[in-house]
């Protein structure tokens, strides 16, 4: 069945014929930040679109309803595990349905190139078979559920740094072999019903403006026929635009199209069939959705099925990687009392920052995790703080009446003005509010805000508070200004990079006593800084935040202190969702302030602590060669600190993977000299080598290799057998777990020229790969397909087309990219050159 057929319902012939342009038009933009238009008169109703890639906000940033919040993508590619990919998508599309979403927007796919991307932890991997692989049973998981997967950000949206308009200078070949596959193949696997353009360009051209991407590759190579949609404020024009292949200009009302496009088309700048196309395009998604049997605006609900928090907790532990269990520390002793010790063990780091954050229906800490696993006590010491900004404090206040948040107010007149009108009140807990989607119907171009609640202290002691905001603000304390940002401020990367950054002020409290904290606000139209941007995301932001001062030197005499004196030691630390955020990347591997320094010594202290690291991409680790026992937990959802100590006390044996190389030292990655825009342009310099490609090719030695990670028991594989049946080669070993309990191994299928091919070619590169799960002192045969001919490609540039070039292979079974079990040759007789998925 083709687009042009008339699917389901809805007769997209007869609504094309009858359409007006100026109808025609509408249905090309969205009619708000989360529909797409309707056509009431010929039954076209409007479908709504919403984050994803990990969990379903809803309609709002603001106020929205909770939602279920899935491990991030690099967690997910931990699991190597297609099948448990799959449920994840089964249950957002669960969440999509409660939500009255129609098309979900994810999942993302882009390359981790080097381990700065801000935005690396939303994706599966550095290899684009397993991205792809993954994705495909991703999108599965929605669209056998009648929701529509979107994988995004096609193509090259791999850093943040000047996103919206760097030119990504990339090789047509590592354009084919790295970045374009994923979604190939995630299109052959599922044939998901929409795309997401990216914001960038790919040498000299934005993607959203692209017809070599877009109809040529997409459309005409792939024979996909599904939406295309851009990124948020992701277009840069009108004709090129629709010529160059996007049908649905996102969010709505469209800036690009309205009377702009009709013009265009009067003017013979654009044709009336290539509009015809587009909406044919819409139309179809739109008859999909009617098919699902979500309602048009539907009421958003909450789900929170005991069987989904047991699914997010069982994709929580199948995703942390155990990188070292020296002299067998794990697992822990759930009898035996437990010292937690960090900055992340009393904080939910469940997901990543910008776009990927989402109010959660719950998030557990690893504090409450240990304490819920363990039968014995469990003592603390904080030791650091790794906060980028200060704590959020909206959880710690109470509001006038006594009840747990605080008040917000809205208005149209500033503070100043004696009795101004209130428009509404609500009460709140998150002091994280982006106003991107607020909507009131007397709301004002330039409008206004304030909140009230009390403080309580613990603690006597300096107490900070921080500001940042997307418009103005100032924080009031019994009545006194703490902090004020509302004149010469300073740009930052809140908000989605509109924002300022975090002004503080301190002032002395005193435990036990109630302090009446108040916030004037006014939107992003009070303020005078003015960032250079393509994206206007509106109304304003607002984040406050405050703790008790911590003196770092005697917090960690104190965590060495407890350390010294614990037979079981865990010691919590990484990154967040602050550090690792939508519209800005990394500039080091480093963690927070101090955190090395308490990590290390608490290992002088106690060598068996049993370090958990969070962070969505590599971390620098100065201290590995102390640690006998680390964990890797990654941003684990709202199950974060169940599957942490389901882990730790051996509930769950490991069976994660590494997606990703950790390198021992930033300038050891390829990305090095070519990690950001300079000059309006990124070099792709690396070429075809991203990743373990780069190491393994150049000799050069990870901190832990790509598919590494450890268990609680020990596999055996032995009797390498390679059966071919035309083009596809069966690759069978034998698996045996000859450890004391039971667990999975991930058998990974990777291939190397063994002649001199027509191009260099990496080392090796990982072509399939199998997860089994064993008790112990069983065996199994374990079979993995490989299509040979695709396996052996490589995409030839002077011939624009893929070539599996004759000679022969090295098949290489292991269980990473530098532990290469068993190999045997393959012979490919001759060489075929093809096209398309």
């Amino acid at each position: 069945m083709t687009i042009k057929d008339k699917p389901f319902g809805l007769d997209i012939p007869d609504v094309l014929e009858q359409l007006t342009l100026e109808e025609k038009v509408s249905l090309l933009s969205g009619k708000d930040f989360w529909h797409t238009a309707s056509i009431p008169r010929l039954g076209v109703p409007s479908i709504r679109l919403s984050d994803g890639p990990n969990g379903l906000r809803g309609t709002a940033f603001y106020d929205s309803t909770p939602a279920a919040c899935l491990p991030c993508g690099t967690a997910l590619g931990a699991t190597f595990d297609v099948d448990l990919v799959r449920h994840a998508g089964q249950l957002l599309a669960a969440e999509a349905r409660a939500k009255g979403v129609h098309v979900v927007l994810g999942p993302t796919i882009n390359i981790q190139r080097g381990p700065l991307g801000g935005r690396g932890f939303e994706s599966f991997s550095e290899d684009p078979v397993l991205s792809g692989l993954l994705a495909g049973h991703y999108c599965k998981g929605l669209e056998e559920n009648g929701i529509i997967a979107t994988p995004k950000h096609f193509v090259c949206n791999d850093q943040e740094h000047e996103r919206k308009a760097v030119n990504c200078i990339v090789t047509e070949r590592a354009l084919r072999e790295i970045y374009l596959l994923p979604f190939q193949l995630a299109i052959s696997l599922a044939r998901p019903r929409a795309i997401m353009t990216s914001y960038n360009k790919v040498n000299g051209r934005h993607v959203a403006e692209s017809p070599d991407l877009i109809q040529g590759v997409l459309r005409d190579e792939w024979k996909w026929e599904g939406l295309v949609m851009s990124d948020w404020f992701g277009t840069y024009s009108t004709s090129s635009g629709v010529n160059g292949g996007v049908d649905l200009e996102m969010p709505g009302p469209g800036r690009w199209r309205g009377q702009a496009l009709i013009h265009a088309v009067n003017s013979n700048k654009v044709k009336m069939s290539t509009v015809d196309d587009r909406v044919r395009a819409v139309l179809t998604a739109v008859a999909h959705a009617q098919q699902s049997g979500v309602p048009e605006d539907g009421a958003e609900k909450q789900l929170d099925r005991p069987q989904d928090r047991t699914l997010l907790r069982d994709l929580a532990s199948s995703s942390a990687v155990l990188l070292k269990n020296d002299d067998s520390i794990l697992p822990l002793d759930c009898s035996q009392r437990v010292a937690i010790i960090g900055p992340n063990a009393k904080i939910a780091t469940y997901c990543g920052g910008g776009s990927a954050y989402l109010n959660a229906y719950r998030a557990v800490t690893p504090f409450e995790g240990i304490t819920a696993a363990s039968n014995a006590q469990v003592d603390f010491a904080q030791g650091v703080y790794a906060h980028q900004f200060l704590p959020l404090l909206g959880d710690h206040l109470r509001t006038p009446e006594g009840r747990h948040g605080f008040l917000i107010r809205t208005y149209n007149e500033p503070a100043s003005i004696p009795d101004r009108r209130m428009l509404e009140q609500r009460v709140l807990h998150n002091s994280n509010l982006f106003f991107i989607d607020y909507e009131h119907p007397e709301l004002e171009a330039t409008w206004y805000a304030e909140v009230e609640g009390t403080f309580e202290p613990e603690e006597n002691g300096i107490y900070d508070f921080g500001l940042c905001v997307q418009g103005t603000a100032e924080l009031f304390i019994d009545g006194q200004s703490v902090v004020r940002n509302v004149e010469d401020q300073r740009a930052g990367s809140s908000f989605l990079g509109n924002g300022t950054i975090e002004e503080t002020g301190s002032t002395t409290l005193q435990a036990g006593r109630s302090y009446s904290i108040t916030i004037q606000w006014g939107c992003s139209k009070t303020s005078k800084l003015r960032k250079p941007s393509t994206v206007d995301f509106g109304k304003g932001g607002l984040r406050f935040g405050g703790c008790k001062r911590l003196d770092p030197i005697r917090a960690i005499q104190e965590a060495v202190k407890l350390a010294s004196k614990s037979r079981q030691v865990i010691l919590f630390a990484g990154l967040s969702g602050e550090w690792e955020t939508e519209g800005q990347d990394r500039t080091s591997m480093n963690l927070p302030p101090f955190t090395d320094e308490l990590i290390s010594k608490v290992l002088d202290a106690n060598s068996n602590t049993v370090i958990v690291t969070q962070s969505g991409t590599p971390i620098s680790m100065p201290w590995i060669y102390k640690a006998k026992a680390v964990l890797h937990a990654w941003y684990g959802g709202n199950e974060t600190g169940h599957g942490i100590a389901d882990v730790l006390y051996g509930k769950v044996n490991p069976c994660a993977k590494l997606p990703l190389t950790f390198p021992r030292e930033l300038r050891h990655n390829p990305t090095y000299l070519n990690n950001r825009s300079e000059g309006g342009r990124i070099l792709y310099g690396e070429d075809v080598y991203v990743g373990y490609r780069y190491y393994d090719t150049m000799g050069v030695k990870p901190l832990f290799a790509f598919g590494h990670g450890l268990s609680y028991t020990t596999f055996a594989i032995s009797e390498l057998a390679l059966q071919r049946s035309g083009d596809v080669l069966s690759v069978s070993c034998r698996l045996a777990n000859v450890g004391p309990v039971a667990g999975a191994e991930v058998i990974q299928v990777y291939i190397s020229p063994e002649f001199t091919p027509l191009v260099k070619r990496p080392h090796k590169e990982l072509k399939a790969f199998a997860k089994k799960y064993l008790g112990s002192g069983e065996a199994v045969a374990l079979d993995v397909e490989v299509d040979l001919v695709r396996a052996t490609s490589f995409w030839e540039e002077k011939e624009a087309r893929w070539c599996s070039q004759a000679g022969s292979y090295k098949i290489m079974v292991g269980t990473s990219s530098d532990k290469v079990v068993l190999e045997k040759s393959v012979r490919v007789a001759r060489t075929v050159t093809w096209t398309g998925l």
